[in-house]
């Protein structure tokens, strides 16, 4: 996985009708890239309400973890990269930030419009940063770095490297809190955070320092430097 998207809608380009979602033609769930395929997944969802500047905003997001979780059918969209004809993305200096793609299906062309919902100043990448990588994964010229093996499943290094397998920035309770709904364990929050501490000095995981003195921790991804999760 090069990168992961959450709380994205899903828009057709042609007949937006098609789409059973709730918004009348639009649907929401998760965006995927990999070095093959971009892939919208959209079944065993949740939900989560944000708090912003402007109220609270409603999130609806499938959570993958790998690509081997993707449950088959639903409305979900897979795109190899090699029939893509043509990729944009859309800055959003008015709207949200989007990548629009178009692809060959058979005889026909397909057109879809993924819209970020999550954009903010604090972001170095958004959705439209994706059209560039796309288009160097198509012709072969994007370059992709070797991770280092990840630890042992039945470890604590590994169960926290599971948690942020999503690709998501987490702080150290939020990563507590899903490790132990996943391992039906209690876990000590300093364990919690060295463990992430030795994760990001082997290369697996970013440590992101914020503002607010807190620290979030975050999946690398193969893209390196291009790194479109930032």
């Amino acid at each position: 996985m090069l990168a992961q998207e959450q709380g994205v809608v899903m828009r057709d380009t042609g007949k937006a009708k098609e789409l059973e979602g709730r918004l009348g033609g639009e649907l929401e769930g998760t965006l995927l890239l990999t070095n093959r395929r971009l892939l919208f997944v959209c079944t065993n969802e949740q939900e989560d309400n944000l708090r912003g500047g402007l109220g609270t905003m409603r999130l609806v997001y499938s959570d993958v973890e790998d690509l081997a979780s993707i449950p088959a059918g639903g409305n979900n969209v897979s795109i190899e990269i090699s029939s893509i004809s043509s990729v944009k993305g859309h800055t959003g200096h008015v709207t949200k930030p989007s990548l629009e793609v178009k692809w060959r299906e058979g005889p026909s062309e397909k057109g879809r419009v993924f819209i970020e919902l999550l954009s903010g100043r604090s972001r170095r990448r958004n959705l439209n940063d994706w059209a560039r990588v796309m288009e160097r994964l198509k012709t072969g010229d994007q370059k992709l770095i070797q991770l280092p093996n990840p630890p042992a499943a039945d470890t604590l290094d590994g169960k926290i490297y599971r948690v942020l397998a999503d690709m998501q920035r987490k702080g150290v309770f939020e990563v507590k809190e899903e490790a132990e709904k996943q391992f039906s364990s209690k876990l000590d929050p300093d364990e919690v955070q060295a463990a992430c501490d030795r994760l990001s000095n082997i290369g697996l995981l970013k440590k992101l320092p914020d503002a607010s003195g807190d620290t979030y921790y975050q999946k690398c991804s193969p893209l390196g430097e291009d790194e479109l999760n930032s």
